[in-house]
């Protein structure tokens, strides 16, 4: 466990308006949150840190997609079947709880008990209610989901979405035509999801409205390289594989080669996510990377690694990283009947037995008489995998015209081809922002008990106050010069803040705790005529050195900082 008390640091985060309980007035609500000035800051800055990254770096493109679907998509994906936690209810009180988290303490998994093992559980190990200590009820499902209605009246049913990541998977046919039908295809987007957690509890770490950063990179399924792999290989990763369960540290390069990790983009998009939160100030000695174990791994998935951090509430999931395989579009080509392949070509023509739909002309034209030969052809433009249930359905003269397989066949043939269609695969790199926006909050929050003193250690990037401006004392044109500086500063891409109120002190103990990387002070050297006439003082927040600075260089003395320019260089 980490040593930090989160009801202090949430206490900090209500105070310095990092974030407030949602409709706090009317009693609040459980697993909501908002965020205020700073968090929204904080958040921001992590999201252009990951888009610096996947969009920047890697070229990756950006869509936003709508956050209500219609139940065809959630029926696609699984989510209207499966997508459910197993809830109980106390006989006595009505108290609704998640079955699995009343056995926790006596399960390594507890998560992928059944109904009835609960229910055994409860009786073997004497589980009450824990709010009255009655009895509990049976064990059932629970969809997580939240309904409405699309439309009014008996419009179609939707749900709000759960996750990002079917809104990427959809609009597929999109990307591809705009990738111009390249792969690897790399989509990001970010955007709120929902869930109707049963009993959220841990502050941010399960919120009932979240926000994710989400990634989907299709893949050819023969080639599951990464062209930057080469430049990380030799980086270091700390893995717990689900073979022993044994934390272990070894290069990515062996990683793969050893057949810990599947494949070579899976590998580099995970040390990716490694660089990604040490970045935004996650500490690399309380980050770890957990491969799901068997009895937890999607039955789609190739592999799939957790990056998890030492948190108060113990090490917790912030970003899972999988090799979903060809699950996603495969469900949704089924479902609606879409082309949501990939043309694979070849680097030469080569002969192979494929399928075709042949038409039966002897039964067609009696039947259909004129319309018999603009069928046949639009049924042999067809691939095999439009026939459903032995039916398909042709357009003809804007007719939709359904035929059964007495006017059709589907043989195999031997013939040239070019290249073959195939359903890519998905490597996903899925981050929980809220929770990230968390633990880099606990992994920067430092109090001296015997100074009362609080420190917010934010990595500059995300700080969402780069620089505090003070003046000595509001007077004599000290403030004067210092606004003059705060307006060159903060006009120039960086967040400042001016102040001008209390002890120099007492503003340094502002900036400090909600994470200001450094001060600038204007002191009556600092005027003209003075024994440092044309500088100014700046104060590094993680050793509290100062220095003079030119006043004249104080935007790009600022600039050297954020980009990593060690502050004792100055």
């Amino acid at each position: 466990m980490s040593d930090v008390n989160a009801n202090d640091l949430m206490s900090l985060c209500k105070r310095r308006g990092f974030i407030w309980p949602s409709f706090e007035i009317y009693g609040g609500v459980a697993g909501m949150y908002d965020y205020g000035p700073l968090g929204c800051s904080l958040r921001n800055n992590i999201v252009d840190v990951w888009r610096s990254i996947y969009k920047g770096r890697e070229g990756f493109v950006e869509i936003d997609s709508e956050t209500v679907n219609p139940r065809e998509v959630f029926k696609a994906s699984g989510h209207v079947d499966e997508f459910a936690d197993l809830i109980t209810y106390c006989k006595q009180c009505q108290a609704p709880f998640r079955a699995d988290h009343l056995v926790k303490d006596f399960y390594e998994n507890a998560d992928v008990l059944t109904a009835k093992q609960l229910e055994e559980a409860f009786v073997e190990h004497g589980i009450k209610c824990p709010e009255c200590g009655g009895e509990l009820g049976p064990v059932e499902e629970f969809n997580l989901m939240f309904k409405t209605q699309i439309g009014p009246g008996s419009a179609r049913v939707g749900y709000l979405r759960p996750e990002t990541a079917q809104g990427i998977f959809v609009n597929f046919p999109n990307l591809y035509r705009y990738n111009r039908e390249k792969m690897p295809l790399g989509v990001i987007q970010t955007g709120r999801s929902y869930r109707n957690e049963i009993a959220p509890r841990q502050g941010m770490i399960r919120m009932r409205e979240f926000n994710q950063m989400e990634v989907e990179l299709f893949v050819d399924p023969e080639d599951k390289d990464w062209p930057r792999f080469h430049e990380i290989e030799n980086e270091t990763l700390d893995l717990i594989p689900n073979t022993t369960c044994e934390p272990v540290t070894m290069t990515v390069k062996e990683a793969v080669e050893k057949g810990v990790i599947a494949n070579r983009v899976l590998a580099y998009f995970v040390y990716t996510t490694k660089q990604l939160l040490t970045r935004v100030g996650i500490d690399p000695a309380r980050l770890r990377f957990r491969e799901h174990l068997q009895d937890e791994m999607a039955h789609y998935a190739a592999d799939c690694w957790d990056a998890e951090v030492l948190l108060s509430y113990g090490w917790t999931e912030i970003v899972g990283i999988a090799d979903r395989g060809c699950w996603d579009l495969s469900r949704h080509a089924e479902f609606s009947g879409a082309d949501l392949t990939h043309f694979k070509r070849f680097d030469e023509p080569r002969e192979m037995e494929v399928e075709k739909i042949r038409a039966k002309h002897k039964a067609l034209g009696p039947t259909f008489k004129g319309k018999a030969k603009a069928i046949a052809a639009a049924m042999e433009s067809l691939d095999p995998s439009a026939v459903r249930d032995g039916k398909l359905t042709v357009s003809v003269d804007g007719e939709d015209i359904e035929l059964t397989d007495e006017y059709f066949e589907v043989a195999k043939v031997t013939e040239k081809v070019a290249g073959e269609r195939v359903i890519p695969h998905v490597i996903e790199p899925s981050h929980g922002l809220d929770r990230i926006f968390y633990s880099v909050l606990e992994h920067a929050y430092s109090h001296d008990e015997k100074e009362d003193y609080t420190v917010l250690r934010l990595a500059p990037a995300v700080a969402p106050i780069k620089v505090g401006v003070f003046p000595l004392m509001e007077k004599d044109g000290l403030d004067d010069m210092a606004r003059d500086i705060y307006a060159k500063v903060h006009s120039h891409r960086v967040e400042a803040y001016y102040d001008g109120s209390g002890t120099i002190g007492k503003r340094y103990a502002r900036m400090d705790e909600v994470g200001t990387p450094w001060c600038i002070t204007v002191d009556y050297d600092s005027l003209p005529g003075g024994a440092a006439e044309g500088t100014v003082t700046i104060r590094d927040r993680d050793t509290t050195e100062q220095k003079r600075i030119p006043v004249d260089r104080v935007a790009e003395i600022v600039d050297d900082l954020l980009a990593g320019k060690p502050f004792a260089e100055l």
